[in-house]
């Protein structure tokens, strides 16, 4: 009992072979008034571990007919010695106790019962909160690459080189990047593939929730089947969905958006077996990954100077 923490919910149900008797003066802590007979050596140590472990003598706390405290019926002899103890801080879970006459757990000795009410809590998930990020990854469109290069040109007052206050010129990018490309929610994406949802499942779904909430106010046959009903068509239309969003993509696979669809879906799988949130490094010309702060920024200084040169180089070009 030592070894077990405090804060778990501890309940010992056995055949101490011991009377803890009627009454309770001195011992009022761990045990109520309602035992049968006298106390005697043994029922004494059963009140002392109670005590020693601060635990309760549950049978004691509830008034019944002494037929029904009685644990241990052999010919004349009639007795208490089966008891259940708990913490005392979980007596006030305990609402009943009884022993079942005429049903016996081992020979000589009845059933004993205690009825606990438990509170359990639903645990909530912890949201994680990231980084809002910039859509960087939008430059790879040409509009949108040409609309950032004109915003920046324009907070740079018309300069074509950067300035050489890095800290300045990183900021400006970064307020123009923000304003032209937008910013990630913030949140993270559930780990769910739920990339086939389509409207027909999600009115099934929104039917099914409230069909379950008809079935919880009133538990008639009627709504439990219809509740039942409406769980089978989810499956099924989820099922559906599923099987059309793939062949979908199976169709698409030999064309561009097809490979892009793929690719998407393999990278999200990979993510979601890592445990990995965020990644702070670039590559550098040559692809090697660069994991410094300082070499970080430099690498962000040669990468904007050569998208704003790009357009005087192809104008050199002509």
């Amino acid at each position: 009992m030592e070894s077990i923490p405090t804060g778990e919910r501890v309940v010992i149900g056995a055949d101490f072979n011991g009377h803890v008797g009627e009454g309770n003066t001195g011992d009022e802590e761990v045990m109520g008034k309602f035992g049968v007979k006298e106390r005697n050596l043994e029922g004494q140590m059963v009140v002392d571990f109670a005590k020693r472990m601060d635990m309760g003598v549950v049978n004691t706390y509830f008034q019944k007919r002494e037929e029904h405290r009685v644990t241990y019926k052999s010919g004349d002899r009639r007795t208490q010695v089966d008891y259940i103890l708990c913490r005392r801080g979980n007596l006030k879970e305990i609402s009943d106790f009884k022993v079942v006459v005429g049903e016996s757990a081992a020979r000589q000795h009845r059933m004993v019962v205690c009825r606990m009410t438990l509170m359990v809590c639903k645990t909530k998930r912890s949201k994680i909160e990231m980084e809002k990020k910039t859509k960087w990854w939008k430059l790879k469109k040409e509009e949108c690459c040409e609309e950032f290069r004109e915003k920046l040109r324009q907070a740079l007052g018309g300069q074509v080189v950067l300035p050489d206050d890095w800290e300045t010129t990183a900021e400006m990018i970064r307020e123009t990047g923000r304003k032209v490309l937008g910013v990630s929610s913030g949140r993270r994406k559930e780990d769910k593939e739920t990339w086939w949802w389509n409207e027909e499942v999600q009115d099934s779904i929104q039917r099914k929730r409230l069909a379950k909430k008809k079935w919880d106010l009133d538990r008639t046959e009627e709504n439990r089947q219809e509740y039942k009903e409406l769980q089978r068509r989810v499956k099924r239309e989820v099922s559906k969905a599923k099987q059309k969003a793939y062949d979908e993509l199976y169709t698409r696979l030999d064309t561009r958006e097809g490979e892009k669809d793929l690719y998407r879906l393999a990278r999200q799988r990979d993510r979601d077996g890592k445990d990995v949130q965020q990644v702070r490094v670039i590559k550098d010309r040559d692809g090697r990954v660069l994991t410094s702060e300082e070499s970080v920024q430099r690498r962000w200084k040669e990468y904007f100077e050569e998208l704003m040169n790009e357009e005087n180089k192809e104008g050199e070009k002509e």
